[in-house]
């Protein structure tokens, strides 16, 4: 169980039924919430029975003024008149999650009469609960199931890693270095549109200032980050010299990023002003620390790393800056290669990574110290998140990662070979007619059924290639969403 923040549950009910059914319903809910706690990666904290609209109003205002509290989640156990969740629930700025369930696993023969059904009816509470959502057109989550159910207890711990990372997102700092890279659109984007719908302050601090940073370093600093490299990687060079500078700026970034409140960055091989090689390994080991990266000054997927990451296992998944590369196009054997210059995170590397040094042909710098590795076989999931004029849409795409079906012992960089669904050409298609960036996130423990309860906690579109997916579907798919977003304003 991961322990920053928790989840509240409150319960449907009203005074129809009597105090003992009150009583029960109480002790059920308190047992409920410590049996499913046990097996969720957040503690469910019961905290009401809520009979009244001033019992609503009370534990909504209470959630969403207690930082601890990353989402709420309801269940009517009785009949519970919804016009008293109305004010409450308009009110709400936490995620919402109905559980519709119920306490019993089965209907008992010999023990149902009517003071059981009075007690044991959230087949009726959950649906005039249901009703007051649909009409608030509100963004809830629906997980229906018996709460000891695996499937329920597993899609509702997915939930919760989603809203942890809207918690995180809210409060997520974007530190630039620099602008982005000259002429490139698909970085660009609002930033002040960013911060009202993710929460992201995306500002930019001067190179110079990294510089300032990265000659203050102690030779002891970077003695004991040697030794952190050491333990996690194969140094596969002698040009120690080139390690050592990659330690002094991951510890300069690390220090501006911390003083500033940022858990994410960017740069551009275009504005290296002062310092002597492009982060490469630097970058990387901050992104195995859950700091997010984008390259090219590419914000908004620096962003979404850093967030994926709090959504994957643990708090700290296995999700990475990515970029489509090149293809494999033979009949039969249709591929993306994935890689970038140097920035992809060893948190999903088949094997420990090894540090190697290489000359770059960009950046007219030094040759950068970085970690190559190949990326694990396995499903997995890649996402963009772009700005589409006045809205953001984000995409998603499924694909199988295989092992690299060549070993190409002349490519110094970090790379992953997956499989496009529906088809490497139709999910190219695909992609292209979304908009999707080349920047992307590819993570392999974060689903697309949290990409779209992210999408709909956040109020922006979603679209999601898959095996199923045509691009004559997606087409008009888009062009009704555009006319959606934008009758929606």
């Amino acid at each position: 169980m991961l322990n920053k923040g928790s989840f509240w549950l409150v319960v449907g009910s009203q005074f129809l039924y009597g105090q003992e059914v009150l009583d029960t319903v109480s002790q059920r809910a308190e047992q409920m919430s410590k049996a499913m706690s046990e097996k969720l990666d957040y503690p469910l904290i019961y905290k009401v029975t809520a009979k009244t609209p001033q019992d609503v109003n009370k534990v909504i205002k209470d959630a969403n003024y207690d930082d601890s509290c990353l989402g709420i989640v309801t269940w009517c156990h009785t009949f519970s008149p919804s016009k008293m969740w109305l004010n409450g629930l308009a009110n709400l700025q936490k995620p919402w999650c109905h559980l519709a369930t119920q306490f019993n696993t089965s209907i008992p023969n010999e023990e149902i009469d009517m003071g059981f059904m009075n007690l044991n009816q959230a087949a009726h509470g959950d649906r005039e609960h249901g009703f007051i959502g649909a009409r608030l057109r509100a963004a809830r989550k629906i997980i229906a199931g018996h709460w000891e159910d695996p499937e329920v207890l597993s899609d509702l711990s997915l939930w919760m890693r989603t809203c942890a990372g809207v918690a995180f997102s809210k409060s997520l700092g974007v530190m630039r270095f620099g602008d982005n890279m000259r002429e490139v659109a698909v970085t660009e984007g609002d930033k002040v549109q960013a911060q009202l719908k993710f929460g992201w302050q995306v500002n930019t601090w001067p190179v110079g200032l990294l510089v300032e940073y990265i000659h203050s370093v102690t030779e002891e600093q970077v003695d004991s980050l040697m030794d952190t490299y050491s333990a996690s990687y194969d140094i596969a060079t002698d040009n120690i010299e080139a390690i050592r500078y990659q330690a002094r700026e991951e510890l300069a970034m690390k220090a501006l990023m911390d003083e500033q409140g940022c858990k994410a960055f960017t740069n551009t091989f275009q504005d290296l002003y002062g310092m002597e090689q492009l982060p490469g390994l630097a970058s990387q080991h901050l992104m195995a620390q859950g700091y997010g990266y984008g390259g090219e000054g590419d914000w908004k997927v620096s962003a979404m790393t850093a967030i994926m990451k709090v959504m994957g296992k643990d708090g700290n998944g296995q999700s990475a800056f990515m970029e489509d590369y090149t293809y494999n196009l033979v009949e039969g054997a249709y591929y993306s290669l994935g890689a970038h210059m140097l920035e992809v995170c060893p948190s999903i590397a088949s094997r420990r990574p090894r540090i190697e040094v290489h000359k770059l042909g960009i950046g007219d710098r030094k040759d950068p110290a970085r970690l190559v590795f190949e990326g694990k076989a396995g499903s997995a999931i890649v996402v963009s998140l772009i700005d589409v004029g006045g809205r953001f849409r984000l995409i998603c795409q499924d694909i199988e990662c295989v092992k690299p079906i060549l070993p190409m012992p002349n490519l110094p960089v970090a790379r992953v070979m997956w499989k496009a669904f529906p088809s490497l050409k139709e999910g190219l298609k695909c992609w292209i007619t979304s908009g999707g960036a080349h920047h992307t996130v590819l993570s392999y423990d974060v689903s697309a059924t949290q990409m779209r309860d992210f999408a709909r906690i956040m109020d922006v579109e979603f679209i999601h290639i898959t095996k199923d997916t045509a691009p004559e579907a997606l087409e008009h798919e888009i062009m009704l969403n555009d006319l959606y977003w934008k009758l929606k304003g």
